[in-house]
């Protein structure tokens, strides 16, 4: 049987890492099978759907390369790729309540016409009975009379569960898991409202989507025998399960925002390449070896397997991440770095880009960055027009401060020195600048700190000879001369 594996996210907020992580492994487990990745938007609990949150599932997979086979179109989700939709549960709401009138004619389930007070007594009876809270059932065996009589009140219905014995399943990953029947209650198949809860929709749709294997996060493993029970209660085979590891923040916590669980999209906006996110994400709960760190799309897809999944919980590890985002933006060729860095250096400075500038920069860079939006920071100061923003106390530098006519001496010599160089290149312009230092009595670090402030308009910078190489004789002259104007102006005072 061809594999056909789902990912199946509610549009009640933007994929963070442990939900995107799931679509990552079924698209993985899919594409090494040779079978089928289906997405589905399971939005019938319309209570909790966040405005622009399919888009943004849309996006996140899009960045990230996770190309499904079957689903909502992304540009219109009211239209199907694949011949098993719709693909989106609000449009499938007579499916379900057809199959809950099928469950409730077989004897599977029951109407329940419960009160939200009445039932919000039982919970409190439960409790200080110190019992679980669960619903006490007192819907499943009304008398026919009083059945009839109740016709038209608002209900929900739900499942009837065995009372006693024993479910239990085999999970690819944890192996066989029982519970006892008497822990479970019956639980509500379909809302008052005639929308279904996640467990009919979801068993519902696997089985007529034919999907084959279910991965899914191990927060859904307690649900798993509910699932089972109605599977059989139609009578249908269920999927192979595999209930992936639990992702920890580095404290061994639960993974939170404060570990830096943010959605996807974050993660794309402030720098990270989708390459290496997918690389990350790939072994938070996989593995191909003991050491291998740095893999690739194609030996991902090649060498994934469900016998490889940890049943451990994985630790998200945000160093390790930017390490990893580091290394691929090494790898990139410079041209595509280039063009990775235009968005964020346009949002910054508000204007395009001049991109045979870029391919200049990118080189004196990208050893020194771990995120795109670094390269920001390292080479703004190459497009700005007019006098750079800084204090003069940060051009003076701590040697320096306290002095500025000696600094305004140093810079009017280097200027002198360095504007009729015939090749406005990176080693005539050390050769005329590096003697200075002994020359002006200064330490070459403090000249050479002063002469970086006045051109870059900051303390760290790339290489200084070869930024000057780049800015051009031109500009490097007008900021040298400005420092000088600003350096004479505090001399004065």
């Amino acid at each position: 049987m061809a594999v056909r594996v789902r990912y199946a996210p509610s549009p009640t907020g933007v994929p963070h890492i442990g939900n995107i992580r799931t679509a990552l492994f079924n698209w993985l487990f899919a594409r090494h099978e040779g079978g089928a990745f289906i997405v589905r938007l399971e939005d019938t609990d319309r209570t909790r759907y966040v405005e622009g949150a399919e888009r943004a599932i849309f996006d996140s997979l899009a960045w990230l390369g996770l190309d499904y086979d079957e689903g909502p179109d992304a540009s219109d989700p009211s239209r199907d790729i694949g011949g098993h939709g719709p693909y989106v549960q609000s449009r499938r709401a007579e499916t379900y309540r057809d199959h809950a009138a099928q469950l409730i004619e077989a004897g599977h389930a029951y109407r329940c016409y419960c009160t939200p007070e009445r039932l919000d007594e039982v919970r409190k009876d439960m409790q200080r009975r110190k019992l679980p809270p669960k619903y006490d059932r007192h819907c499943r065996d009304l008398p026919d009379a009083e059945r009839q009589q109740s016709r038209g009140l608002p209900c929900v219905v739900r499942f009837k569960t065995p009372l006693s014995g024993q479910t239990g399943f085999h999970d690819l990953v944890r192996g066989d898991i029982m519970f006892d029947n008497d822990t479970l209650d019956d639980f509500v198949l379909l809302k008052s409202d005639g929308f279904p809860v996640y467990h009919l929709a979801n068993i519902v749709d696997d089985h007529l989507m034919g999907i084959t294997h279910v991965l899914r996060g191990d927060e859904w493993l307690s649900s798993t025998p509910r699932h089972i029970l109605l599977y059989g209660a139609f009578g249908w085979e269920p999927p192979a399960f595999a209930h992936l590891p639990m992702i920890l923040g580095p404290d061994r916590a639960k993974l939170s925002k404060r570990h830096g669980d943010t959605s996807v999209l974050e993660f794309r906006d402030r720098g990270f390449l989708p390459e290496a996110l997918f690389n990350f994400l790939g072994l938070l709960g996989w593995s191909l070896d003991d050491r291998t760190e740095i893999i690739d799309r194609e030996t991902f897809v090649r060498h994934f397997s469900l016998e490889r999944i940890l049943a451990s919980p994985a630790v998200f590890n945000r160093e390790k991440l930017e390490w990893m985002n580091g290394v691929y933006i090494r790898e990139l060729p410079e041209r595509d770095l280039a063009e990775w860095t235009v968005p964020f250096l346009e949002e910054k400075l508000g204007t395009p880009i001049d991109r045979e500038l870029l391919q200049r920069i990118i080189p004196l860079i990208r050893e020194r960055i771990k995120l795109l939006t670094d390269a920001v920071g390292m080479a703004d100061f190459f497009f700005l027009r007019g006098d750079l923003e800084y204090e003069t106390e940060t051009l003076l530098g701590k040697k320096l401060a306290g002095d500025p006519a000696a600094a305004a001496a140093a810079l009017r010599t280097i200027v002198q020195r360095i504007s009729g160089l015939e090749r406005w290149e990176h080693a005539p312009l050390e050769s005329a600048i590096r003697p200075l230092a002994q020359e002006l009595e200064l330490k070459t670090g403090d000249l050479f700190g002063l002469i970086r402030v006045a051109v870059t308009g900051k303390t760290a910078a790339p290489p200084l000879f070869e930024t000057m190489a780049v800015l051009g004789r031109e500009r490097s002259l007008e900021r040298l001369d400005a420092a000088l104007r600003r350096l004479q102006a505090q001399a004065s005072v």
